[in-house]
């Protein structure tokens, strides 16, 4: 058979003795159709496998339908993803976020004594790694905030100032229901950001005077994580490698805080140190180090002293970090949230969820005034629970 890239005249090949000699009268007439009709199909051909060469080399994926397998059959794409759910996952869950005393903006909204505001971010923060949100009012009916307790998959506690009187009391009774859920066999997750991890260390230490002051407002930071630490099951797991690191050197953090505690203090308070694990500590104005991510031993709950929802949601406050490495960094930590609460056995009935939904709500912008949050919603209760 000829070269395709020209003819080859030390070839052995039986073909090339019969082809006619450029002078034969036959090759001036009849050899050049036969070569077109040899060589159309055989170029076509080559053409087509060094486009598709091509593509493969460039984007190292090819869609299905460019394959030419028969694997873009509809039908068999839409029967593998089907398959591959997990049974033992809810893939509707819901999380519950604990309002805040206050309109979320100094009284220039609501001044009603009887209000109180979740920050849209929180919300946009769950929905974006797959998951609604039903609003727990911290000042109505105990019952009726229990109630909903019972319709979600896990708890997030927000930011925020207030550390005393009935919101601590409601916060430190709904962290005992997430610890007895999970006592029972249920996986029940609980989030707590700022004035969460303040909360939570103050209930868990017994101890309403722990807290330390730090300087810590309005300021991106690093993460350190403390040595040998596994990230392994934590909320840093699915993190990659390189953004791992990018968290010890860059500011992909935003801090916003003037209280704490030391690792020290953490370490040496039993209830703080069999309860918790410290995973990172970041460094305020002044060089003074404070544990700013943990995680419970044996139980679904971190604690986070920066705010991963403010990335990618919040533009009030200027060194809030916007950058491709942060909002990275805000989506692996919603998304650890939420794969926690689909773990949970929680099963709600559909329509009880439905009419808690926060989309029962609307949200009130508040971001004209170029601080604070972006975005909240406002609940007042009738009778104030004091």
């Amino acid at each position: 058979m000829p070269s395709l890239f020209g003819s080859n005249p030390s070839s052995s090949d039986p073909a090339n003795d019969t082809v006619p000699s450029p002078s034969s009268s036959c090759s001036s007439s009849s050899s050049p159709d036969m070569w077109n009709y040899f060589f159309i199909p055989i170029l076509l051909c080559l053409t087509k496998e060094l486009s598709l060469a091509k593509a493969q080399t460039s984007t190292g994926l090819l869609l299905p339908n460019q394959r030419g397998d028969g694997s873009a059959d509809d039908s068999l794409i839409s029967f593998s993803s089907c398959a591959n759910a997990d049974p033992k996952l809810y893939y509707r869950p819901v999380i519950g976020i604990l309002s805040h005393p206050g309109d979320g903006a100094l009284g220039r909204l609501n001044n009603d004594t009887n209000a109180s505001y979740i920050a849209a971010s929180y919300v946009k923060f769950v929905e974006a790694a797959g998951a609604r949100v039903i609003p727990l009012i911290y000042n109505e009916p105990e019952e009726i905030l229990f109630q909903k307790l019972e319709l979600v998959n896990g708890v997030l506690f927000t930011g925020g100032w207030s550390k005393y009187g009935l919101y601590y009391d409601i916060a430190k009774k709904i962290f005992k229901k997430v610890i007895e859920k999970n006592d029972r066999g249920d996986h029940f997750p609980l989030y707590a950001v700022c004035l969460g991890f303040e909360l939570l260390t103050m209930i868990i230490s017994e101890d309403k005077n722990i807290l330390e002051p730090f300087s810590a407002s309005n300021q991106a930071s690093s993460l350190q994580f403390v040595e040998n630490v596994n990230v392994e099951g934590t909320v840093f797991q699915r993190f990659p490698p390189n953004l791992l690191q990018k968290l010890g050197t860059d500011f992909l953090v935003m801090q916003n805080h003037r209280y704490g505690i030391s690792p020290e203090k953490l370490q040496n308070t039993p209830n703080l140190s069999r309860f918790f694990k410290i995973l990172t500590t970041s460094t305020d104005k002044n060089n003074k180090v404070y544990v700013s991510t943990a995680e419970a031993h044996g139980y679904p709950v971190t604690a986070f002293q920066w705010h991963p929802e403010k990335n990618a949601f919040e533009w009030g406050l200027p060194m809030i970090p916007h950058t491709d490495d942060a909002i990275e960094v805000t989506q692996h930590v919603a998304n650890f949230l939420i794969r926690e609460a689909r773990r949970s056995l929680n099963r709600p009935a559909t329509q009880k969820v439905l009419d808690s939904l926060i989309y029962n709500y609307s949200p009130t912008y508040c971001g004209k005034a170029g601080k604070g949050f972006d975005e909240v919603y406002i609940f007042t209760q009738r009778r104030a629970r004091i």
